[in-house]
């Protein structure tokens, strides 16, 4: 019941992607990467990042990320430190188009009339989510802020993994290095 439930979900979800007038032009695919990059941190905008999270082969996801280079809706720049390794940016196009896009207006309506019980239900999906990467012992990919190495300094954020500072903003993002929180049993 519960695979039938999420399935059914997802897809509503790729044929209201299919259907939007904005997004004739992208692959599923391609708009994964984008709505991936629009949410992930600095440790995690690289192509490797992508391919990890979207759980594809490289050579799906290299192609993928050519086309929307192509299209201008993706800038590569080379890593300051590591010159073989590249950050993937979005450009200011695919921006407005996230931002027209997301959330899905079915979904924002959907959890509208659900009232407080779509709080209750995205905390349990978070809960879901968290036992299935922590059983099946899968990358967590997220939210800075939730992250085991995440330290909250007079200065600021933290990053306690990196040994480095961190913006706001960051906190809020995706980040493939994320891990969760030890659970303490008493």
């Amino acid at each position: 019941m519960l695979f039938d439930l999420l399935e059914r979900l997802s897809s509503l979800t790729r044929v209201w992607f299919r259907e939007h007038p904005k997004l004739t032009d992208l692959q599923p695919i391609q708009l994964s990467a984008l709505m991936y990059l629009e949410r992930c941190n600095r440790y995690s905008n690289t192509p490797l990042a992508v391919t990890e999270y979207l759980g594809l082969t490289k050579g799906t996801v290299s192609q993928s990320l050519k086309a929307l280079e192509t299209k201008g809706l993706l800038v590569k720049t080379q890593d300051t430190r590591d010159k073989r390794s590249v950050h993937l940016r979005l450009t200011e196009p695919a921006q407005a188009l996230l931002d027209a896009v997301m959330p899905p207006d079915f979904l924002v309506n959907a959890a509208q009339r659900m009232g407080a019980r779509a709080e209750d239900l995205e905390g349990l999906l978070l809960e879901l989510l968290r036992n299935i990467q922590q059983g099946e012992n899968v990358p967590s990919f997220g939210l800075c802020r939730t992250c085991r190495f995440h330290q909250k300094l007079e200065a600021g954020a933290f990053c306690g993994l990196t040994q480095e500072p961190l913006e706001p903003l960051e906190a809020e993002l995706i980040c493939r290095e994320h891990a969760l929180p030890e659970v303490t049993e008493n």
